[in-house]
């Protein structure tokens, strides 16, 4: 470490001199546009408070990285960012740049330090922001632009080099509209970016309020439903269901919702909808009133009346971790997600979110003010309101963009006018352009390689092929690749963060898609070297996003892989042969690891290791109980071929059914 803790940083840097060039927006009222030579206006004094030797390890790989911690922010304001350098040794000239617009601690995490450490990069994390006091439209965009900026003077200073660091943005959900309005309003400060799971404009609240709303009417057909299309199901989830059961699973399916999503029917609670919901009630203040008032809404409709929870009660008793109530009595409907009204104390007329509720107790959601909480004590009047919760179910449908976001098309007339009674503001794109600083519009600068998934509930697959139809119809030039992830859910890591126990036998996670990502628009950058091709794949009917059935076809660096078992019938104690194909598309590496989960439980065991980009395999296992048993094959392929490395590892899974006597 003495060698990285040799170069002295000056703790400050003068204010930007008379005449300097400032950043500014574009076009009359548009976001600030940022250059490799423009100052921004508030952020135009950075500072370091601590420079320091650090050491870290991933916890999920075991891997442990020694680095320089620079730590600083920007005068007058409460924006802050953390540095990670590598060793002079081991640097190679470019930095990774992670973003989330939740995070408002500047401190990376340690997975990230430690994958950009071991690849010669250093790590530039900010806190967003964090409430800069300067400026109310300053957005996180620009933090990140002004402290990856400075990071290079930072850079110069430690590896005395003149020589501009190379620098890559990224960030996954709320992330990609981070990265997205990063990279479209910006020049010059990276050099390309990889946003996951992004969402189109209008996705906020709407992707959430129609999996509660699918959730709810659905609930108890569910089952079926994640049984018909899983592998062996009869792939027809309408059978079975009533005329409203059909209608809300057609609804929701082709707005995006991804059917073989509802594996994880058990645990869906609409996702970020607690954290969204406070802003969408401000933005639209009067829906609630209008939705259970006004004709046209579906408050007017018998069945969606006698859903709606307006129970008096009162509380008997408080909880601890986490925080919330005993009640007298707690009504039967949806209350998980409804307010909770406060009728009586000092805290009376004011709101709190419920979380969940169980029995007579009911804990307090996300947001709940424990200035407001901690005035309701044993003997207070309280009412559990479902009003809000119920009409934003139903609010996708009174917030109908533009057709070039089709899966609300479903929502218009022959005429093309959206069939219901629609809202003065569209919600979605305000809060995307919170976010993100700015809707984004396909005009990105540098090179992307975006990554979605084929099952996430989320942010629907579709919403990335309408990026990139931005991209084609801007004609950028082929700086852009799109990688569907397949057996991919929300979260890049995977099951490791589900709270399913079977969750390894539906979905694998997509951190090592972003991990090759990120070197592969290295060497773009830097040698020319073209990335594996945009994914193959189709928009059916209904929406879904449908995947080319083979690897040469479907391009992208995710190994396809089919399995088979012999016919049978199979008995109980009699071993049951199981085939194995698996291939990486075009120039994506080598298959490294294949592993088997016979019973579909999520636990695998690993079988003798590949190497080869075509995998032929056959195992055998004797079922000892009569059962129905999802049989799991799981491979790893790794862009280099390296089976011991823990990065860059992108994995798919392929299952077979198999019916035992």
């Amino acid at each position: 470490m003495t060698a990285l803790a040799a170069v002295v940083i000056p703790a400050s840097v003068a204010t930007a001199a008379e005449g300097t060039a400032w950043c500014r927006p574009l076009t009359a009222g548009g976001p600030v546009f940022i250059t490799a030579a423009c100052v921004d206006p508030v952020l135009d004094e950075p500072y370091i408070d601590a420079d320091r030797p650090g050491t870290t390890t991933d916890p999920a790989t075991g891997v442990t990285v020694h680095y320089r911690y620079v730590h600083g922010g920007f005068s007058g304001t409460n924006a802050r960012f953390s540095l990670y350098f590598p060793a002079p040794g081991q640097y190679r000239g470019r930095f990774f740049e992670s973003t989330y617009p939740t995070v408002t601690q500047e401190d990376a995490a340690s997975e990230t330090v430690a994958f950009a450490i071991s690849n010669g990069a250093y790590v530039v994390s900010t806190n967003n922001g964090g409430g800069v006091t300067a400026a109310a439209e300053v957005g996180p965009y620009r933090v990140n632009a002004a402290s990856a900026k400075y990071s290079r003077t930072v850079a110069a200073k430690i590896y005395r080099s003149s020589v501009r660091p190379r620098g890559y943005l990224y960030g996954a959900s709320g992330g990609a509209y981070q990265t997205l309005g990063g990279l479209e309003n910006s020049r010059g400060v990276w050099d390309g970016g990889v946003p996951m799971v992004p969402g189109v404009p209008n996705g906020i609240p709407s992707s959430m309020t129609a999996q509660l709303l699918a959730s709810r009417v659905l609930r108890d057909k569910l089952p079926e439903v994640a049984e018909a299309v899983a592998p062996g199901g009869s792939g027809n989830p309408y059978a079975g269901l009533n005329a409203e059961q059909r209608t809300i699973l057609r609804e929701v399916t082709r707005l995006g919702f991804p059917l073989r999503g509802w594996w994880q029917y058990a645990t869906l609670d609409g996702g970020a909808f607690q954290a969204v919901q406070p802003g969408v009630r401000a933005l639209d203040p009067t829906y609630s009133d209008d939705f259970w008032s006004k004709a046209g809404y579906e408050g007017g409709e018998p069945a969606v009346r006698a859903a709606r929870v307006r129970h008096d009660t009162t509380a008997t008793g408080l909880v601890g971790s986490p925080r919330g109530l005993v009640l007298a009595d707690v009504p039967e409907g949806e209350t998980a997600g409804a307010d909770l009204v406060i009728a009586s104390g000092p805290a009376a007329g004011k709101v709190v979110p419920i979380g969940r509720v169980t029995g007579r107790t009911l804990t307090f959601g996300a947001g709940a003010d424990p200035s407001v909480t901690d005035q309701i004590k044993p003997g207070t009047s309280v009412r559990i309101d479902n009003s809000w919760l119920m009409a934003l179910q139903y609010y996708q449908r009174h917030q109908v963009p533009g057709p070039d976001q089709y899966g609300w098309n479903q929502y218009r007339t022959a005429n093309g006018l959206p069939a219901g009674p629609q809202r003065p503001t569209l919600v979605g794109p305000i809060l995307a352009a919170g976010a993100g600083g700015a809707v984004a519009t396909g005009r990105f600068h540098g090179r992307m390689i975006m990554l979605a998934s084929t099952m996430d509930v989320q942010a629907y697959p579709w919403f990335a092929d309408w990026y990139h139809r931005k991209v084609r119809d801007a004609d950028l030039g082929g700086g852009y690749r799109l990688w569907y992830m397949d057996n991919a859910d929300h979260d890049r890591r995977g099951p490791a963060t589900s709270p399913e126990t079977d969750a390894a036998a539906h979905i694998v996670g997509y951190d090592g898609a972003l991990q090759q990502a990120l070197l592969y628009l290295d060497a773009w950058v830097t040698r020319g070297i073209r990335p594996p091709a945009t994914t193959g794949y189709g928009i059916d009917p209904d929406t879904q996003v449908r995947l080319a059935p083979t690897a040469a076809q479907r391009h992208g660096v995710q190994p396809v892989a089919t399995l088979r078992a012999d016919p049978g019938p199979h008995h109980a104690g009699t071993p049951v042969t199981f085939s194995l194909s698996a291939q990486v598309p075009p120039g994506a590496g080598k298959i490294v690891r294949v592993e088997w989960d016979f019973k579909g439980t999520g636990t695998f065991t690993a079988s003798p290791s590949p190497n080869g980009s075509v995998i032929h395999q056959r195992a055998t296992h004797t079922f000892v109980k009569p059962g129905t048993y999802d049989t799991v094959a799981r491979v790893t392929a790794q862009q280099n071929g390296d089976p011991d490395t823990p990065y860059g590892l992108v994995q798919n899974l392929a299952a077979v059914r198999v019916i035992v006597r």
